[in-house]
């Protein structure tokens, strides 16, 4: 065996720990107290934490975890890589596309079909297949706005006897979202825990149970007496709990001057103010590698009542088992996807991330020229893929 050769797997022992914890406090500039928090995260969340090694020690790292996105009101199951860094001494040599390739590898044998990350870079990303496939927004709200009196539902903190009940209710509305995350304990625990702060949350409750809820922080504001309002979840079932909440919410102005959260491009809690005091700004694109091109086709949803077919033709030079031409039929919206076909859409795996997720449509993937197909197969994929853009609260 060649000693030289990449190595991949988890930690073997404390000093590869230590070795690991160090390289993401160097590439996220964390000090070290906040490397060790980074450990304890990662174990409280079960993530699992890999390493690349190359002659002997750690070059590379990064964490993955299991999850699931929403397309379509169905589950496709993600895993979410996040934690990527390369020893300063191994940058410019290849470690960091050796270890995604590998990672990638080993969740391939693992079945999973598709895999999610914020990028800090997109051209590594895009060498091992993956490409934009959605996105996230800030939105800031002027408390002076949020003049509502809603006090119809009652509100509470949250308690921990309580955490199923919001589970619930956040995947009833994530379920109906495009590409929002059916959320594991990682997220969770970094909606419940955000770094370096601490979050308090809130339910609005009705006849029926559970109807909303949110999680707040407060930052102090330099030179200023008031604060920083951040949300790391705002959900809400009903129009009354929304407004419940936003009714809550407006009750800080006295400490505040605006809120902030994070969601889409259009989040319909605005519609409900008075006038446009927000504003929505685009913080990042996620993007997304599908694994296996007929596991993520079949597991989407498509639009209810509608039935066509789909002839795909797939580049991937990762995955032999993703290179060939597929046919998608859609019945009533309910999919089957079986290998052979006509090829009539021809795009590499990097462009199926864009088309399935709804990020882009067919007709622009063409004319960035990475999607080659006639007018009848565009208005087929279009058909098939049409809905809201796609995008999520969630960071990871």
């Amino acid at each position: 065996m060649d000693a030289t050769a990449p190595d991949f797997g988890p930690p073997r022992g404390e000093q590869e720990l230590a070795a690991a914890e160090d390289i993401v406090c160097q590439a996220f500039a964390m000090p070290p107290e906040e490397g060790r928090v980074w450990r304890q995260k990662i174990e409280a969340g079960g993530a699992q934490l890999r390493v690349l090694r190359q002659g002997g020690p750690v070059a590379a790292t990064l964490i993955h975890f299991s999850m699931g996105q929403w397309f379509g009101g169905r589950r496709i199951p993600l895993v979410g890589i996040a934690g990527v860094g390369v020893a300063p001494a191994r940058r410019g040599q290849g470690s960091g596309v050796r270890l995604m390739q590998a990672c990638l590898q080993e969740l391939r044998g693992q079945g999973v079909p598709l895999v999610g990350l914020y990028p800090s870079t997109q051209p590594l990303y895009r060498r091992v297949g993956f490409e934009q496939a959605g996105s996230r927004f800030e939105i800031r709200v002027r408390l002076s706005g949020l003049d509502f009196q809603e006090r119809s539902l009652s509100l509470r903190p949250v308690e921990a006897s309580d955490l199923p009940a919001l589970h619930d209710v956040y995947r009833r509305c994530a379920q109906r979202q495009q590409g929002w995350l059916d959320r594991g304990p990682y997220i969770w625990n970094r909606v419940t825990h955000p770094r370096g702060e601490t979050a308090y949350g809130y339910l609005v409750e009705g006849p029926s149970g559970v109807e909303g809820y949110v999680y707040l922080s407060r930052r102090s504001l330099p030179q200023s007496i008031h604060q920083e309002l951040s949300l790391t979840d705002l959900i809400a079932l009903t129009p009354a709990a929304g407004r419940r909440l936003l009714s809550f919410i407006g009750d800080h102005r006295s400490l505040t001057d605006e809120v902030v959260w994070r969601g889409g491009p259009a989040d319909p809690l605005l519609l409900l103010l008075r006038e446009q005091t927000y504003q929505v700004k685009h913080l990042f694109h996620w993007m997304l590698r599908v694994l296996d091109v007929p596991a993520v086709l079949q597991a989407r949803g498509y639009p209810a009542g509608y039935s066509g077919a789909l002839h795909l033709e797939v580049e991937d030079e990762l995955f032999p088992e993703n290179r060939g031409r597929f046919v998608l039929e859609v019945e009533n919206g309910v999919a089957e996807v079986r290998p052979g076909g006509d090829g009539d859409v021809k795009l590499h795996v990097r462009a199926l991330a864009a088309l399935f997720s709804g990020f882009l449509s067919p007709a622009a993937l063409q004319f960035v020229g990475v999607l080659e197909a006639d007018e009848a197969s565009l208005r087929t994929a279009a058909a098939l893929f049409s809905g809201p853009p796609p995008a999520m609260p969630d960071m990871f």
